[in-house]
């Protein structure tokens, strides 16, 4: 299989050659990122110049009076956005095992990796000038994060890397913004980072989507089977780390995302992608056509049900001191 497609290390024979012929059209997709692309970097965001002088200093300690006021809610969602964005290793080697180092996706994965290592950069460069947690505690939790790994059962299925990038990118994107939005009046330098992280995503997710989108023109039923797979067994980078389940169940009550941000991200993709008007279709495909366009309103019907069941409850993280948090 290797020998008809160089560089491409998963998939059937099938999938490398779709893979081999989309290859322009992601040579493409990359000259458009760039167009589109400002690049920045975190000390646009935070500048810690060795010239600076004793009024940056000031604006420094002006900015951590002002992180004073952010809740507690919104902390979490900063340390989970954070250690997230720690967890880059993790998706670089995903990339480079799936599709190899001799096609576009070794040139996209070597940028895509220098983008969004500026984000743990630019939000750990946040968190320590403003002093919002207990900073050894938030490395801990970020060494168990890449301790613990991140292998999802993908079945050596390069569609379904693509598929999970779509959903992932979008996700972080919402999860950035909705944390900026609850620093909003409080502390604008917060806002200002998670804005530029948010913005970042979008672009990654429109190159994501549309890398994906080639693929259900090339091999539709096998597109389609890959993304049911991993839309029904969706989860966020960082799962397998103590303490992540608490934190997600904070970020969905505080409104920052949960289930009903997850459906609304798979509603709009299949809307993108005009799922529900491919034709041609094998039986399989047809199948798998139905099932993601039953998606959104089975994952509407579980987020009713959790709400209902909801209660208040109580949560303590070591990174926040252990303080008391209550929704």
């Amino acid at each position: 299989m290797t020998g008809a497609a160089p560089g491409l290390s998963f998939g059937t024979a099938e999938q490398l050659a779709v893979l081999v012929d989309m290859e322009d059209a992601v040579r493409a997709e990359i000259a458009l990122h760039l167009e589109r692309r400002k690049l920045w970097f975190p000390n646009d965001l935070l500048p810690a110049d060795a010239t600076l002088d004793a009024a940056a200093d000031a604006e420094i300690k002006s900015m951590r009076e002002a992180a004073r006021g952010i809740p507690d809610v919104a902390r979490v969602g900063l340390a989970l956005n954070l250690l997230t964005e720690e967890g880059l290793p993790h998706f670089h080697r995903l990339i480079a095992v799936h599709f190899g180092a001799e096609s576009p996706w070794r040139d996209w994965n070597y940028m895509w990796t220098a983008e969004e290592d500026r984000h743990g950069c630019a939000l750990r460069d946040y968190v320590r000038d403003a002093r919002l947690f207990d900073m050894r505690a938030l490395e801990a939790a970020q060494y168990r994060y890449i301790e613990a790994g991140f292998d999802p059962e993908w079945d050596r299925d390069p569609y379904r890397l693509l598929a999970y990038t779509s959903l992932q990118e979008k996700a972080t994107q919402v999860s950035h913004a909705n944390t900026g939005r609850l620093c909003v009046g409080i502390e604008p330098v917060a806002q200002r980072v998670l804005a530029h992280l948010a913005r970042d995503e979008s672009r990654h997710y429109e190159f994501y989507r549309a890398s994906f989108g080639e693929i259900l023109k090339r091999d539709p039923n096998r597109g389609l089977a890959s993304l049911l797979s991993v839309t029904l067994n969706f989860v966020m980078p960082g799962h397998a780390m103590p303490g992540f389940d608490e934190m997600s169940e904070v970020v969905e009550r505080a409104g920052i995302f949960g289930g009903r941000d997850y459906s609304r991200i798979v509603e709009e993709l299949l809307a993108f992608w005009e799922i529900g008007k491919m034709e041609g279709l094998s039986a399989e495909g047809r199948a798998a056509q139905d099932k993601l366009m039953a998606v959104p309103a089975r994952l509407a019907k579980v987020a009713d049900y959790a709400e209902r069941k909801r209660k208040p409850r109580d949560y303590r993280f070591d990174f926040l001191a252990d303080r008391e948090i209550r929704l």
